[in-house]
């Protein structure tokens, strides 16, 4: 998987580039949309495998799984931005997954669970595999991870936020 810090940056980035005007809980409802899939990490302790469906990249990293979320998500907190929440809360949880079938390890990602319970990767497997405890993420690997996820998140997604703040005050002028 991705680090919580890449997954969490480019919800944010998704929330910036498709809500204007911004507002401050569609964009924290993204970043905790883009770390929330990770939950089935909780699988582990109930000695749930990691290739069962519900196993970590399992159920939660699917298009299913964002599908639902986005709408029960944009039902309690959409209000009049119906459209937008439920666009936004959808790939900002889809990302997750995205990212993580870009990483150099684990199973693959389950993205048509429950229909199809196939693992996927995509072809470009650049974003190194982050740890799964806090202890080891503090360590050379996860050092590792964090200037790798720099290169291919966190430069792109600032590129991108740097792109929609110009358009965005172009449009004041």
């Amino acid at each position: 998987m991705a680090s919580i810090f890449g997954h969490g940056i480019v919800g944010y980035t998704i929330s910036k580039v498709a809500s204007e005007p911004h507002t401050k809980a569609l964009v924290i409802l993204a970043i905790v949309s883009s770390i929330l899939p990770d939950i089935d990490v909780l699988a582990f302790h109930f000695e749930i495998p990691y290739e069962a469906p519900f196993g970590h990249r399992g159920f939660t990293h699917s298009i299913l799984f964002a599908l639902i979320w986005a709408i029960v998500v944009t039902l309690i907190f959409g209000k009049t931005l119906k459209k937008r929440y439920a666009l936004v809360i959808f790939f900002s949880t889809m990302s997750h997954g995205i990212l993580d079938a870009m990483t150099t390890g684990g199973r693959g990602v389950g993205f048509f669970i429950p229909f199809d319970d196939t693992r996927h990767f995509l072809p470009w497997r650049v974003i190194k595999v982050s740890p799964l405890s806090v202890g080891q993420f503090f360590s050379e690997w996860g050092l590792q991870v964090i200037l790798n996820e720099f290169i291919y998140i966190f430069i792109p997604c600032t590129v991108v936020l740097i792109f929609v703040g110009a358009k965005n005050s172009n449009k004041e002028v």
